[in-house]
């Protein structure tokens, strides 16, 4: 249903050090910025994530609500991305990695440094 998903960035260089380093740890490449350097590209598994400034030159912000799933491999792999994505300046938020049994899934979530929210999850079942 999706061709891809795209989010608001306040500074590119900081967001490229943060999705680069939470890629890294979900097996995926560090994103190609467009030319003009106005954007990150990140293809991985058939997805696309693109991070941008406002094309209308107004501050980016998060969405209240507004949780973006990244598909991880193993529990390992969700634990090993919340980790990079905290030293490479994300925030940890809701409960610890771990077992959600509503869902059957392992999952943890972060806000990247602009505030949007991440949830890395691998299925159980």
């Amino acid at each position: 249903m999706f061709t891809h998903i795209m989010l608001g960035s306040n500074d590119i260089a900081r967001s490229k050090a943060f999705y680069d380093a939470i890629f890294a740890a979900a097996g995926g490449s560090a994103g190609t910025l467009t030319p003009d350097g106005k954007r990150i590209v990140y293809n991985h598994k058939g997805g696309i994530l693109l991070i941008t400034t406002p094309i209308n030159g107004q501050p980016a912000c998060a969405a209240n609500g507004g949780t973006i799933g990244l598909h991880l491999d193993s529990p390992e792999m969700v634990d090993a991305w919340w980790a990079a994505g905290q030293a490479a300046g994300g925030t940890a938020c809701e409960d610890p990695p771990g077992v959600r049994p509503t869902f059957n899934m392992y999952l943890a979530y972060l806000r990247d440094p602009d505030g949007n929210k991440l949830c890395g999850t691998h299925p159980l079942g």
